[in-house]
């Protein structure tokens, strides 16, 4: 964000929350305005009260009681005074910034950083001038219709929706962006990704704004989604994770939360209404495939723990912080691996195709004007209800885009074939229950596995072929020896125990937690007659 912009966007969001309030409170819509503080308040001294809070709690709860005394005798200047005083306050701690001379530098550094990370060099030989932007440029696949991407960034302003699978995402994005010439993008990451005072600092300086996924008061809520709004309106492009956090079960997003994603559709309305003459808007979906993640394994068991409450057993004994960090760090050094980064076709703020030129089309792909989406009387209006319809109309579409673009990975091949196969063999039919019989003395003769995966590379073929999956080389070409080769390789790189393991003619059970979590890339698409193990709690 340019610097002069930076000031006029924080007041603009301020001012237009404060008159939205008192609009609605001297409506009736909303109680009176003290009461509206006043439930502000609760919420923040709720979050403090369960220790939900950075920086300084004493000093935070020491404000808002302060306002919280007062309140009852306030007039209505002073109620307004307050009211303005919290807004400044919370759009004060979202509100990014970027620094041209901190980009300048990332750009430089990231991808040194990444290309260690996906090429295995160590650290002294990252240091040896080797060709590490070369290398990075072929371990990070960008796919997709890249040039209607272009074309739409000269058009109008863009709002990357990106599936969320690990805290690498921005940082992926943000290369792949650099790369493709694109301008950096504002987006929304999470406070505690600020903790880190490096990754902080760059992240305040390259367009990040603050996300405090603990406060629940209505005003804070309102306050980013009016922050994404006017920065539309400006012409920067944003980057949503409509998943709203990293997907805790390694599946493909099924629920999206549309708070953000209704912001393009507020952006377009007041362009229309200002007459901007770079008004238009356009969502843009993206898929990012990891053959392994990060902090799979802390994932799943969220996920675990939290969907088969006491009937899955955590034995929390070798993830914690230090070991985990360290078996990274040993990745970094050994881990051969491709991102693939794939665009779908892009939407309008209503859910509607676009031809070449940007145009929105009808389902008979005919030429509409979008603009009569949002007419009450001729004119463009707000009606809450039928935008939360159009937002609707757009969840649905993305998660369509999401499977179709979804990169089936050797791990993903290999994870739900095993499995499956362990599957066929239980009597236990809980899924939970099924999952801790599973233990490191399991294993799945060559050939059954060879066979069956055979089987599954035929389905994901076809369904490539109809255009509903894509496919990595390997798959597509239905080489099974290097599909399990490599993912064999990957799954005994990183995590502390091997996913899977070849010991001779057999393969063995390493973490069955990670087995479902890798698996589940691929759940949903009917492969082998396997059930929806993430529909119920069985497995049949």
């Amino acid at each position: 964000m340019r610097p002069e912009d930076q000031p006029k966007i924080r007041s603009e969001v301020s001012s237009r929350l404060f008159d939205s309030v008192l609009a609605q409170t001297q409506r009736g819509d909303q109680h009176r305005l003290s009461e509206v503080i006043n439930d502000n308040l609760y919420h923040e001294l709720e979050r403090l009260r369960r220790g939900d809070c950075d920086g300084d709690p004493a000093a935070d709860k020491s404000f808002y009681m302060d306002l919280r005394r007062k309140l009852p005798h306030a007039s209505d200047a002073q109620q307004q005074k307050m009211l303005r005083t919290l807004l400044d306050r919370f759009v004060d701690e979202i509100c990014g910034n970027f620094d041209e001379r901190v980009y300048r530098v990332s750009t430089r550094f990231v991808p040194l950083a990444l290309g260690g990370l996906l090429t295995g060099l160590s650290p002294g030989r990252l240091l040896e001038g080797l060709d590490v932007q070369g290398s990075l440029d072929r371990h990070v696949v960008i796919d997709g219709d890249v040039e209607q991407v272009h074309r739409l960034n000269e058009l109008g302003t863009l709002v990357f929706a990106p599936t969320h699978v690990s805290n690498l995402d921005s940082v992926v994005l943000g290369y792949t962006f650099h790369r493709m010439g694109l301008p950096p993008v504002i987006y929304g990451a999470g406070l505690n990704l600020f903790t880190n005072r490096l990754m902080g600092y760059f992240m305040r300086n390259l367009g990040a704004y603050t996300v405090d996924r603990r406060k629940t008061a209505p005003l804070y809520k309102n306050s980013l989604k009016e922050y994404a709004t006017a920065t539309l309106e400006m012409g920067y492009n944003n980057l949503f994770f409509p998943g709203g956090t990293r997907c805790r079960n390694g599946a493909i997003e099924t629920q999206l939360k549309k708070g953000l994603l209704g912001t393009s559709i507020g952006a377009y309305r007041n362009n229309l209404t200002a007459r901007a003459d770079t008004g238009r808007i356009f969502i843009v979906p993206v898929n990012l495939s990891f053959p392994l993640v990060l902090e799979a394994a802390t994932l799943i068991r969220e996920h675990l723990r939290r969907s088969g409450r006491a009937r899955y057993i955590i034995v929390d004994d070798e993830f914690s912080r230090a070991r985990r960090w360290f078996d990274f760090i040993r990745g970094l050094v050994t881990m051969d691996a491709k991102i693939h980064v794939t665009f779908g076709d892009a939407l309008d703020p209503f859910g509607n195709d676009l031809n070449e030129d940007g145009d929105s089309l009808d389902p008979t792909g005919r030429v509409i004007d979008p603009a009569r989406y949002l007419h009450v009387d001729g004119k463009p209006a707000a009606d809450t209800r039928r935008d939360m319809e159009y937002t609707r109309m757009v969840s649905s579409k993305l998660m369509d885009r999401y499977r179709q673009n979804n990169v089936a990975l050797e791990t993903h091949a290999l994870a739900f074939t095993c499995l499956e196969l362990y599957r066929r063999n239980a009597s236990e039919q809980d899924l939970y229950r099924f999952l801790r019989s599973l233990g490191p003395e399991m294993s799945l003769n060559m050939d059954e596995v060879e066979q069956t995966l055979g089987e599954l590379i035929d389905q994901l073929q076809a369904l490539e072929a109809a255009g509903k999956i894509r496919c990595t080389d390997a798959i597509r070409e239905g080489d099974i020896d290097t599909i399990i080769r490599r993912g064999l390789r990957s799954f005994g790189t990183y995590h502390t125990t091997p996913v899977l393991e070849r010991r001779g003619v057999r393969i063995h059970l390493g973490d069955t937690n990670l087995l479902f979590y890798y698996r589940n890339r691929l759940e949903g698409y009917g492969l082998l007659g396997a059930p929806n193990l993430l529909e119920g709690d069985t497995i049949s």
